[in-house]
């Protein structure tokens, strides 16, 4: 590539905002940018955030001595969306009317797009969101539930997802739109999702309680169970959301979500320590093996990705039950942020063409009558 680009990514979480500066796919500077906790309560809502959020991040630019002159594309993580599509999508007013008020979601993500927009303003530039956490796919039929009123969607590492797709199609020489994928994002939440020829048809939702437990996060959990615990009254509404979604899976097994301590008490000869992470493990290669009926078998190769994929005892133990299926290969950590610019970097030179967000979802519900 001769032209060379200046991508800057943004990426904003509960206490920090993660951003980085490439050249074209080159990193050249990296930061986790960290806000005071306390400040943060101040603001009533996480929008209110968007000033000191932004004055930080300058700070820590300007103590790096890093100047966003000439920059030709920011790109937020973005979230707080309608269900779209998969791909880069220009930031218009209308995803940042959405954005502004968590549309569908509140969590920071949605400062990404705000801050992308407004670097933009200043500098010059493209503003884009990629792959956003609101990316849905799914096949009419995965949506369907046993009951009428609950419906499944999409809700999973997307950006992540997507990026180990593209890099395993690049590496064979295929593109993501040629293979067949059975992708596990395997981190403090645990994805599983069958990638069909670019489209990512179906997975577990990591939000609502689906799929394997994880680290933070409960699982499927038998449902009669959960409704004596829900109307049992020994816990609130918040408490048993955050069983599912924060203190669920490990964390509510084994008191940790950090994975060397388990491994180090397991090594000590900590009998239940094994069994529960076994356990997850299990969980996860059955998911696979689930996600592989969805591709009636047709899958190209199994990606383990996500921080914990690092380990090599879940690595062995996951490869030796799903092996049959198809080869493992093993393409641990988060691209998230190479995945913001990389997907910047393919609209700038015109591999992909910048989606129009309109603010209408790709999915809301099932017209009975019409099917």
């Amino acid at each position: 590539m001769d032209k060379k680009y200046k991508l800057f990514a943004i990426n904003p979480g509960s206490t920090s905002t993660k951003v980085a500066l490439f050249e074209n796919d080159r990193l050249i500077f990296s930061s986790n940018v960290s806000h005071d906790a306390s400040k943060l309560k101040e603001f009533p809502e996480i929008s209110d955030q968007f000033d000191y959020r932004k004055e930080t991040i300058l700070s820590e630019l300007e103590k790096s001595s890093i100047s966003l002159e000439g920059t030709n594309a920011f790109v937020g993580r973005g979230g707080g969306l309608v269900s779209l599509s998969g791909g880069t999508y220009t930031i218009n007013e209308t995803l940042l009317n959405h954005a502004r008020v968590g549309f569908t979601v509140k969590h920071p993500a949605i400062l990404g797009s705000q801050l992308a927009y407004d670097f933009a303003c200043t500098y010059g530039g493209e503003a884009y969101v990629v792959n956003p956490p609101d990316v849905d796919e799914f096949d009419s039929i995965a949506r369907v539930t046993g009951m009428s009123e609950v419906f499944r969607e999409s809700r999973i590492h997307a950006l992540n997802q997507k990026e180990i797709g593209i890099r395993y199609a690049v590496g064979i020489g295929k593109s993501y739109e040629e293979v067949n994928l059975v992708i596990a994002h395997i981190g403090g939440g645990v994805s599983v999702t069958a990638h069909r020829r670019g489209l990512m048809v179906d997975s577990n939702d990591i939000v609502n309680g689906d799929g394997p437990m994880a680290p933070t996060r409960a699982g499927s959990i038998p449902a009669n169970a959960l409704i004596k615990m829900c109307f049992s009254g020994k816990f609130t509404e918040k408490e048993m959301y955050a069983r599912i979604t924060k203190s669920g899976g490990l964390v509510d097994h084994l008191g940790t979500s950090d994975v060397k301590e388990i491994l180090g008490r397991i090594e000590e000869g900590d009998q239940y320590a094994k069994l529960i992470y076994d356990a997850m493990i299990y969980q996860i290669a059955k998911n696979i093996g689930a996600y592989a009926t969805v591709l009636k078998g047709n899958v190209d190769v199994i990606i383990l990705t996500g921080g914990i994929a690092n380990d090599r005892y879940l690595v062995e133990q996951v490869t030796e039950r799903v092996k049959y299926i198809a080869p493992v290969k093993v393409m641990a950590g988060e691209f998230e942020m190479e995945a913001l610019a990389s997907g910047a970097l393919r609209v700038l030179t015109g591999v992909e063409e910048a989606k129009d967000y309109t603010g209408i979802p790709v999915w809301s519900s099932f017209e009975k009558n019409a099917i």
